[in-house]
């Protein structure tokens, strides 16, 4: 039997190693447009900086190790051109040469492409990259070397964009970043966000929101954007997003969906029994709503190659769906994200409540401890886990990981308390902050706390719901108040009930949540009505700075 793999990156490559491990009587062929396969695209922007400093580093395998280890076949520059699916040919092109090769058994995966929206003066512009592999990042050092450019723009602020922001800035670049929707870093909640987006400023990279490149001027010199600024750019990367590469499926007849992306069943067969496809191109599950979605990340992507050759190789093997979990460094910030965000529950429609905690890294006597800002996302009866989003300098890679394991394991919140990790002052503490965020939503379920978000807290005070912060008045003098709050520190409150209204619902707020479930408790066994403030000043100043007190 042969096997033709078009695409020679993550799925495409997996699947070939895997096969051949498999069987040594299948003969592998695997066609690569580009001049590398098996090469670390994750790991290009830290090229761009130096912070990995020998280009080598990113060719993993080579088609001469490939062949000399696996016996597999792999043909760099060589574009698979059209599918001939009654032959059951590839028809490929090569330094112009062209050449039939006939399958058995074909498997696509080429991956996703750079979305290039038809912006004004876009193809005149002679500065603008983008980066999706070797080649790209080639063009992006040169250019930087001998163009030495004082001023970049970055056009998009998702993964990739935050990463090239950041290293373009190592550079010693300023940098612009610029971004159409209301926040940076989409797969993250708008409070989530905004930590991150506070860092970017903090470092000294300007950020756009809200504001889409509506045009190129001077060559690309000069970027208008719809929210009528304009900013100048030596140097612009592109980096809008991506779409399934499926072009080629397509018109070979293969079905297609969302947003263009390959349709294919539990097992990578498409419409055609012979023709399978896995990675960034093809429609997966989303795991935990069922919904059609695409994931364009390197471990599910991975996972499929591996799956898709035990499926050609005769073993029983299910793409189960994929949830989505993935992170990203910005500067001395890791933002991390696994499930579904607040904003997509909304748009599916989806019952749920949502939790914030602040923990520390490790345990706060010990030296070097980081404080990690967690939100978790649950059914409120059920205990369900949907989701969950980490910011912090230290440890939030882990704790995400968790919740991502506990979701595929199908946990639900009521689980998460009864984890147990190793625990040493300088790894964790006590109780984990995967444990602490375990607690508070279990406390939202079972109904020994009430909490209210901080997009609610505007409505809730103007239909005359009370507001009450327990912080010290040292914190409130050096941070800050929110508007209309009334101040009566934690350990007071107890002699202190009588300055508060029976008659109103009252909303309690801390710093960070914390304090203010405490008095939470305090009050409700004392009569009154109350909910608790998630998140509580923490995240209200972060996400209307504009309305503190000080």
């Amino acid at each position: 039997m042969r096997v033709v793999i078009i695409g020679g990156v993550a799925g495409g490559m997996s699947a070939a190693t895997r096969l051949r491990r498999l069987s040594e009587e299948i003969e592998i062929i695997v066609l690569e447009k580009g001049p590398y396969v098996s090469f670390a695209n994750c790991g290009l922007p830290y090229y761009v900086s130096g912070e990995i400093s020998e280009r080598s580093e990113l060719i993993l395998q080579t088609p001469e190790q490939l062949k000399r280890r696996f016996n597999i076949d792999v043909y760099p520059e060589t574009e698979a051109i059209n599918i001939d699916r009654q032959n059951k040919t590839v028809l490929t092109k090569s330094n112009e040469k062209e050449e039939e090769i006939s399958y058995d058994k074909l498997i696509l995966s080429p991956g996703a492409e750079p979305v290039i929206p038809p912006i004004e003066g876009l193809n005149e512009a002679t500065n603008v990259y983008t980066l999706r592999n070797v080649p790209d990042v080639d063009k992006i050092v040169a250019a930087v070397k001998n163009q030495q450019p004082k001023k970049a723009v970055v056009i998009g602020a998702g993964f990739i964009g935050l990463e090239m922001a950041e290293n373009l800035q190592h550079l010693g670049i300023e940098v612009t970043l610029v971004e159409a929707a209301p926040q940076i870093l989409p797969p993250l909640d708008e409070e989530m966000a905004a930590f991150v987006e506070a860092e970017l400023k903090q470092k000294g990279i300007t950020v756009y929101t809200g504001a889409a490149a509506t045009a190129f001027k001077n060559a690309g010199k000069q970027i208008e954007l719809s929210s009528r600024d304009s900013i100048e750019s030596d140097f612009t990367i592109l980096s809008i997003g991506v779409k399934p590469s499926s072009s080629l499926a397509s018109a070979a007849g293969l079905e297609t969906g969302l947003r263009g992306g390959i349709v294919v069943d539990q097992t990578y067969q498409t419409n055609d029994p012979d023709v399978y496809a896995v990675g960034d191109a093809i429609i997966v599950k989303q795991q935990i709503t069922g919904e059609d979605a695409l994931i364009s990340l390197a471990s599910p992507a991975n996972r499929q190659g591996r799956q898709v050759a035990d499926v050609i190789a005769g073993v029983s093997r299910k793409n189960q769906g994929s949830i989505g979990t993935a992170i990203v460094r910005v500067f001395d910030l890791a933002a991390a994200s696994t499930g579904l965000s607040e904003r997509q529950l909304r748009n599916s429609n989806l019952e749920y409540k949502a939790v914030h905690t602040t923990s520390k890294s490790h345990a706060g006597y010990f030296p070097g401890s980081h404080p990690i800002v967690m939100k978790l996302l649950f059914h409120p009866t059920s205990g369900k886990i949907y989701g969950a989003q980490a910011i912090g300098a230290d440890g939030v890679d882990k704790r995400i990981d968790i919740i991502a394991t506990a979701i595929k394991a199908g946990l639900t919140v009521m689980d998460l308390p009864e984890l147990e990790f190793t625990y040493a002052p300088p790894f964790g503490s006590a109780k984990d902050p995967v444990n602490m965020i375990g607690y508070a939503a279990v406390n939202i379920v079972e109904g020994f706390s009430e909490n209210i978000q901080y997009y609610e807290l505007k409505e809730a005070i103007e239909k005359g719901a009370f507001l009450l912060d327990v912080r010290n008045p040292g914190e409130l003098k050096n941070n800050g108040s929110l508007p209309d709050a009334k101040n009566i520190p934690l350990d007071e409150l107890r002699e202190r009930l009588a300055e508060l209204p029976a008659d109103k619902e009252i909303i309690v707020s801390c710093q960070s949540g914390q304090r203010s479930y405490l008095a939470e408790r305090i009050l409700k066994n004392n009569g009154f009505h109350v909910k608790n403030l998630d998140g509580a000043f923490q995240i209200y100043s972060t996400i209307y700075p504009q309305e503190v007190i000080k």
